[in-house]
């Protein structure tokens, strides 16, 4: 018996249900035999490489080299920085036996590197000749999360984290900003998530650090989510972990030190911003496949089937990332649905009355059912140079609906009832002069559950905070988040 595809609940009924749903019957992820985790299947795995290609390229071009740090971090060395140790200490996963026999000293699976990092630094950093140094470690790290959700909150998740250490507290800036840049550039280039970037308040910043900033992007629920993060550290690590150098004057200098992360996390904003009823819609930029090619046969179809291998190949040739679904025993809508709800963005039909007509059915999985532009009849000879335009002119679609909806949900107020009303209901980024006092956002949080998201550059547009009347500091967004 033909297998058929369970269907999805709509989006907009249920988004934590059709979230987890398409997660998993996309096979992007399976659960694991272990508490809050999860096995990244081949085609999760694509996307994550993607990203990962992308952010690479990137890093590479700034100067960044990679490199790879310990799993496992002496508690000795993770309670010199206090203030970080007591950022993690409720995530942290710590083990306590090695074989057959208790640990004299309990080490800590690492909720993130600075630490381990920051020893290595001071090891290898002498002169000012050595500086900048300028690291990126792939890796995956351990937060001891109570509730998960695939990509968004898992125990144990796959990142890249940056770390650099420099010569003058300018210089660290200027790479804090710069690698924020190259976030937000992937987020909206390659992933098609619209995000706003700006700095983290106090009580949202980094453990250790002294500033915070963020891309923050909107899911379809009205709630925010921090997509990635870079961190200007000051001395603290430097001071805590002896990072120093011998300055151009044969002085004794510490560093100044940064450090930036995205994780698997953008993979969930990318499924929660362009999904649909229908499941995943994959960014071209993004796409593990970006075009799958379906025969349809009826009777004799080896001339159909010789003409689509050829297609596959010409497909290939080209640099296309490129299947062809010649799979006996299920149908070709049986196909099509699988493949929409992988997201995967075009597709090629070709029947046997296409090639004597010499042409094939594109069709594209931005597009809804019946949508013009949906499917269009392509000539065979024209049908592989075209098929570039089509994916730049969905990359450019899925971002402008995204951002159509960032932008409507982005709302200013200057009225606080309306205020706590919308960050209540999940009307989206509340847009409001704020004061910057922790124990402002604190009540605002209590009653409604939001937060600041991130404070935009300049100026706030009023004097009074909406939230509590005091004299207004800033520009912020607020919402709930995840």
């Amino acid at each position: 018996m033909e297998r058929t595809l369970d269907r999805i609940p709509p989006k907009s009924a249920d988004l934590s249900e059709w979230y987890q749903a398409v997660c998993y019957r996309a096979e992007l992820v399976s659960q694991a035999p272990v508490r809050g985790c999860l096995v990244l299947r081949p085609y999760g795995y694509g996307l994550w490489e993607r990203l990962q290609a992308e952010l690479d390229r990137r890093f590479k071009e700034t100067g960044h080299e990679n490199a790879y740090f310990p799993l496992l971090i002496p508690e000795s060395l993770l309670t010199k920085e206090a203030e970080h140790v007591e950022g993690f200490a409720p995530e942290v996963a710590w083990v306590t036996e090695g074989g057959s026999e208790k640990l004299a000293e309990r080490l800590a699976i690492r909720p993130t590197s600075e630490v381990i990092i920051g020893v290595m630094y001071a090891e290898w950093i002498q002169s000012y000749r050595d500086l900048p140094v300028l690291i990126n470690q792939w890796a995956n790290v351990m937060r001891w999360e109570k509730r998960t959700r695939p990509f968004l909150r898992t125990a144990e998740f796959l990142w890249q984290e940056g770390h650099t250490a420099h010569e003058s507290e300018q210089e660290a800036a200027e790479e804090v900003a710069r690698m924020l840049e190259v976030y937000r550039e992937v987020a909206e280039d390659v992933c098609g998530v619209p995000v706003y970037k700006g700095e983290k308040s106090a009580s949202e910043r980094f453990a250790g650090a002294n500033h915070t900033f963020s891309i923050e992007a909107l899911m379809p629920d009205g709630r925010a989510l921090q997509s990635a993060t870079s961190h200007e550290l000051g001395q603290n690590f430097a001071r805590a972990y002896d990072i120093t150098y011998a300055a151009e004057d044969q002085t004794e200098q510490y560093c100044w030190t940064t450090s930036w992360g995205m994780s698997w996390r953008m993979l969930g904003a990318l499924i929660m911003t362009h999904g649909d009823d229908r499941g995943l819609r994959i960014p071209p930029r993004m796409a593990p496949t970006e075009v799958v090619i379906v025969p349809i046969p009826r009777g004799d179809a080896s001339a159909l089937y010789t003409k689509a291998r050829e297609l596959y190949g010409a497909c290939k040739d080209a640099g296309l990332r490129v299947k062809l679904d010649d799979r006996p025993g299920q149908s070709p809508g049986y196909k099509f649905n699988e493949w929409d709800m992988r997201g995967v963005p075009v597709r090629l039909e070709i029947g046997n009355r296409d090639l004597d007509a010499g042409v094939a059915t594109l069709v594209r999985r931005d597009k809804a059912v019946k949508e013009d532009g949906q499917k269009q009849q392509v000539p065979l000879d024209e049908v592989v140079a075209f098929i570039p335009t089509v994916l730049e002119q969905i990359q450019h679609n899925l971002f402008a609906q995204a951002k159509t909806f960032l932008t409507g949900r982005t709302v200013a107020t200057l009225d606080r009832d309306e205020f706590y009303r919308m960050c209540t209901e999940r009307a989206g980024m509340i847009d409001i002069p704020w004061c910057g006092l922790a124990s402002c956002e604190a009540a605002v949080k209590d009653t409604t559950g939001a937060t600041t998201r991130n404070i935009q550059p300049g100026p706030p547009r009023a004097q009074i905070c909406v939230a509590c009347g005091e004299p207004a500091r800033y520009q912020t967004y607020f919402a709930q988040s995840y």
